[in-house]
């Protein structure tokens, strides 16, 4: 089931708490006065200040949440939302038409300023419990919407390279997510190597670990396990073909079997 379609069936955007959970509750409440009913709202999980349940459900919603969420601001910083940058997130993430007014909901309440975004990128993930493979999809589902116009202007890359800290990803992480990403037109001339994350002189084991790696991490089934929202997976989908490429680039070179 997509998960843009739970947020405001089961209010499970009330479990997360934190800032994420005001963001929920704030787009519900606009939501549920437009269509004059009452919310459906589930045990207060996430308003204590303790540990976090961490139900699928609930870590698939804050997922959808924060990127939605980091979307909006991050539209937000040259000073205004284009058509361009929400075209972007309508095709990074595919949720359904449905979904439309609460993800819309999230974005308005998000896209007020720029400002702010730290204390969102860091509850996810902590609630993703730093998974670096879940935090790297929300990160390139940004990088996509920042380039979206065909330019990455200074405060977008500003933007990323914050994000990519509060994700406690490395800048040599960070730069690799951003070449694998960005639009050709946009990015720099990338090495397969540095799409698979190893030096040139990696030793062939070397190089066939890190791609079976990305293929293996990567995987839908594995993604989903995490808790990963199905409307994301074909982020995972571009990071494995890159990883292809990449791999079979090395493969001819090294004229490896």
């Amino acid at each position: 089931m997509a998960v843009f379609g739970k947020i405001l069936g089961s209010a499970a955007g009330f479990a997360i708490g934190g800032p994420l959970g005001a963001i929920a509750g704030l787009a519900l409440g606009h939501v549920v006065d437009k269509r004059g009913r009452s919310p459906e709202v589930r045990p207060k999980a996430g308003s204590r200040a303790g540990p976090w349940s961490r139900s699928k459900v609930d870590v698939q919603t804050a997922f959808a949440v924060a990127f939605v969420t980091l979307a909006a601001k991050l539209s937000k910083t040259d000073g205004r939302v284009t058509r361009d940058e929400i075209d972007a997130l309508k095709r990074v993430v595919s949720f359904p038409e449905e979904a439309r007014a609460e993800v819309g909901a999230i974005f308005d309440a998000a896209k007020v300023d720029a400002t702010g975004f730290e204390p969102y990128a860091r509850q996810i993930a902590a609630i993703v419990r730093n998974d670096l493979v879940m935090l790297e999809q929300i990160l390139a589902g940004l990088v996509q919407i920042a380039a979206a116009d065909g330019t990455y202007h200074s405060g977008e890359r500003d933007f990323i390279n914050r994000i990519a800290r509060e994700f406690r990803f490395s800048p040599e992480q960070r730069k690799r997510i951003e070449h694998t990403y960005l639009p050709a037109a946009v990015a720099d001339e990338e090495s397969p190597y540095e799409v698979l994350g190893v030096s040139r002189d990696a030793t062939d084991d070397e190089v066939r670990n890190a791609y079976r790696r990305i293929v293996k991490d990567f995987h839908p089934d594995k993604l989903v396990a995490k808790g990963m929202p199905e409307e994301f997976h074909k982020l995972g989908a571009k990071r494995t073909s890159e990883a292809n490429i990449a791999y079979d680039q090395i493969k001819k070179e090294r004229r490896l079997s």
